[in-house]
């Protein structure tokens, strides 16, 4: 498992590539059309940096209801092993370890969202920031979400041959016929959603009290496009 402060070293290290919008050199005003791409952009990159420093402590999925991933679907296991899956202390292991797994698929991902905010299209991002609480990053995901889950999937289909047939194997035998492509995949899918309703919050956050960032032009430009 990597080291959390690398992770955060990564996500500090790949904000700063983005330019700062008031160091932007020929904007007359923060409201240009430049400057405020750059603040779409700059609201993303503080809200998803935010987001991954929680996400990559130990804990940082299973601890929190908004991110928790739950064990996939097993539909089209056996008998013996669809039994076994719904005892909740069986359950509840596996899930546990689907969250650890989660930690390190997210660093994965760190840097696939902050590639995807610089290269975000934003064909009117003065109605992105006058949107909803969750504007920037719905756009975001309908972008990323995709090479966000294929960053992933590795992580989780690697681990689930380890950390998970540890739990299974003491309890069913290898002919049960477990998928685990299946359950990678939509163990990939469940975080990238949680993912990216981590970063929501957090742009919700900023949007609600802008001025607790300490970034001026941020500020002018969240109250500037209220109303």
């Amino acid at each position: 498992m990597l080291e959390a402060p690398l992770s955060r070293r990564r996500i500090l290290g790949a904000a700063a590539l983005v330019v700062p919008v008031a160091l932007l050199g020929g904007c007359a005003t923060p409201l240009g059309s430049y400057g405020v791409e750059e603040g779409v952009r700059r609201l993303l990159t503080l809200s998803s940096q935010r987001a991954f420093e929680r996400l990559v402590r130990p804990g940082g999925f299973y601890d929190d209801q908004l991110t928790r991933l739950t064990l996939p679907d097993t539909g089209g296991q056996n008998n013996v092993l669809a039994a076994v899956l719904r005892t909740n202390a069986v359950r509840g292991r596996i899930a546990m370890a689907l969250n650890d797994i989660a930690v390190d698929a997210a660093d994965r991902a760190t840097p696939v969202v902050l590639d995807s905010i610089r290269g975000l299209t934003l064909a009117d991002a003065v109605s992105v920031l006058r949107g909803g609480p969750t504007a920037a990053t719905d756009l975001l995901a309908r972008s990323a979400r995709g090479a966000v889950i294929d960053a992933m999937f590795p992580e989780f289909s690697n681990g689930l041959r380890s950390d998970t047939t540890e739990i299974l194997s003491a309890i069913v035998s290898a002919q049960t016929g477990i998928d685990y492509t299946a359950i990678a995949r939509s163990a990939a899918d469940q975080a990238g959603a949680a993912i990216f309703r981590a970063i929501g919050r957090e742009e919700a956050a900023i949007r609600a009290d802008p001025r607790r960032t300490g970034d001026p032009v941020l500020t002018a430009l969240l109250l500037g496009t209220r109303g």
